[in-house]
């Protein structure tokens, strides 16, 4: 996941994953210039948070609580345990 401290959709983000009981590898893109360039690279996007579940672009905030209303986070959750 890449994000920013102060970013609020960010930390709900989090929160609902650390719910979920998964580890996530958070990249702070505030912190490394560097970082936000690899995230719009990758996602096509600017905004944080920017989340992949098993090397699969899942995208925003909104998108993973869709998937959570949807029943279908846990789903994609259960296909491994690292998620960036």
């Amino acid at each position: 996941m890449y994000s920013t401290p102060w970013c609020g959709f960010c930390v709900r983000a989090k929160k609902l994953l650390q719910a979920k009981g998964v580890s996530f590898t958070d990249i702070d893109v505030s912190a490394d210039p560097t970082k936000k360039a690899e995230m719009m690279q990758k996602s096509g996007q600017r905004t944080v948070p920017q989340i992949w579940i098993n090397d699969e672009h899942i995208g925003g905030c909104d998108e993973l609580y869709a998937l959570e209303r949807g029943g279908r986070l846990d789903e994609k959750l259960q296909g491994g345990s690292q998620h960036d």
